[in-house]
């Protein structure tokens, strides 16, 4: 796997062939609250040029705006199939995880290293990368969602049986 910091474009086209006939993450959801709107502006243009088809859902301005709301349109578009993954900016990315992790079937990592990004995706299925706008530049969130997008799940028992169990947690409330 190709975790160099050489662009998504490449990091995908390399992963891409080592993975021939297995689904590919094309279209992404970004949303943002005020605090991460620079930011999700900025990871928009470089995902459209990347070649991603991209479901932008918001917000759309640097007016205040509350990131539990942008959690939950992140977890909607995934949940309907609208988007593979998702990008969830706020200004530490902290509550903006939270909030997206309050939705069933939603695995939202921050993460503000590329070894969370491919892990969290390799062993925990995330499917929504958190960032922190006011923690990280552009450059390393870039470098972030390359290996994000690059990853796939393994699918190893152990992390199943660990799936089953946040699952069964999820479904019972506890």
């Amino acid at each position: 796997m190709l975790y160099a910091t050489n662009g998504v474009s490449q990091t995908i086209a390399a992963y891409s062939r080592s993975h021939e006939g297995e689904d590919i993450v094309k279209r992404v959801a970004l949303a943002a609250d005020h605090a991460g709107f620079e930011l999700k502006e900025r990871m928009t243009t470089f995902l459209k040029e990347a070649g991603f088809e991209i479901v932008d859902l918001g917000t759309s301005n640097r007016e205040p705006a509350d990131y539990p709301d942008f959690a939950r349109a992140i977890g909607e578009a995934l949940r309907e199939g609208k988007a593979e993954r998702g990008i969830l900016i706020c200004g530490s990315g902290v509550g903006a995880c939270v909030a997206a992790n309050k939705m069933k079937n939603i695995r939202a990592g921050l993460c503000h290293d590329t070894y969370s990004a491919h892990q969290g995706v390799e062993h925990d299925d995330i499917n929504v990368l958190c960032l922190g706008s006011r923690v990280i530049g552009e450059e390393l969130a870039k470098e972030l969602i390359s290996v994000f997008l690059a990853a796939r799940f393994t699918g190893e028992e152990r992390h199943m049986r660990r799936l089953a169990k946040i699952q069964a947690m999820e479904n019972d409330g506890s």
